[in-house]
Parts: C-alpha cells; sequence; structure tokens
C-alpha cells in the first residue's frame, strides 16, 4: 500500500476549471440547510450560499439540482439554514457526502423541528425560511435558491463558525 501526498481523484491542473479554482479561494460560510416533507428528513451542506439583509431578508443559495435536499425542498417549500461550528466539521461532511454517517447524518446530533423543518442544536445560528420560487432558475451546475427568512435563532457569539476554502475548514 502506498500513501500519496496528492488527493487520488484529482485530474490534473491542466484539465481543473479556472472558475471552480477561483470560487475555491474564496472564504464561504458552512451552511447546513435542512427540510422535512410528508415524514421524510433531507439535508446538505452549502457553501455557495448568500444572506442578504432587509425586510424581509433573504438566503441565496447554489443547490445541486439531483440532491435529495433540493428534491424535497421544491415539495416542502420551507427549510432551516444553519451556520455550522467548530464542533461540527464531521456533521458538515457527513451532510456534504464525503464522510460516512453510519446509520444517516440526522443520527449524528441532537434536532429542534420546527415548521421550517429540522433545526441542529447546538449551532451558532439558523433560520427559518419559505422558498420564494417553487422553479427557481439554472446557474452553472446548480439551481439558485431563494428563501425568505422568516424566524432568526441565534445562540451566543463564543461558538467559532468555520468557512470553507480551498477544500479546507477554516475556523473563524
Amino acid at each position: 500500500m502506498t500513501i500519496h501526498g496528492d488527493h487520488p481523484f484529482l485530474p490534473p491542473e491542466s484539465d481543473r476549471s479556472p472558475v471552480r479554482r477561483l470560487r475555491g479561494r474564496l472564504p464561504s460560510p458552512v451552511g447546513l440547510w435542512t427540510t422535512a416533507y410528508d415524514g421524510k428528513r433531507a439535508g446538505l451542506t452549502v457553501s455557495s450560499m448568500l444572506v442578504a439583509d432587509g425586510d424581509p431578508g433573504y438566503v441565496i443559495g447554489l443547490l445541486d439540482p439531483d440532491s435529495d435536499l433540493c428534491e424535497m425542498l421544491l415539495k416542502a417549500r420551507t427549510a432551516v439554514v444553519s451556520l455550522l461550528g467548530e464542533p461540527h466539521r464531521q456533521l458538515a461532511d457527513a451532510f456534504g457526502y464525503v464522510a460516512p454517517a453510519p446509520g444517516g447524518p440526522f443520527r449524528m446530533i441532537d434536532w429542534t423541528e420546527t415548521e421550517w423543518g429540522p433545526a441542529p442544536v447546538g449551532v451558532s445560528a439558523w433560520a427559518g425560511c419559505t422558498l420564494v420560487d417553487p422553479d427557481p432558475p439554472e446557474v452553472g451546475w446548480a439551481l439558485q435558491v431563494q428563501l425568505e427568512i422568516v424566524h432568526v435563532e441565534l445562540a451566543a457569539d463564543e461558538i467559532p463558525v468555520i468557512v470553507h476554502r480551498r477544500g479546507r475548514y477554516i475556523v473563524v
């Protein structure tokens, strides 16, 4: 067995998308989007997102159209958007489908059921949101989903949040 210093599935530099490499250099929040519909739950780690202040405020994110979350969100029309912190790295990886989660990622921590979907216990902040457009536009590889913020829960600022940059988590 040989241990490689490079990622074994990383394409050669000449084959990598320069746009993706540009995006990878931007620090992005590590959010967890969750929803529930017809007795089932779905979630996805989302770092391609922003929050627009206003009355009302909005969360705009890019979601994989083939994800379980996207399919369920379009039916449920509600979601919880949470900001993950230092203690949630494994949760972020599990919901990002890059780490195993025996029994599923919803078994990794405790959850509060809300009218917008499941909210993870112990996060620095979460927002209950409603879907603005049931037919979101395609943007590049993703769907551009716009959520109206209906409710916000903020925890103490002592919880360090994580951002994603170039494939790694950074604590801020």
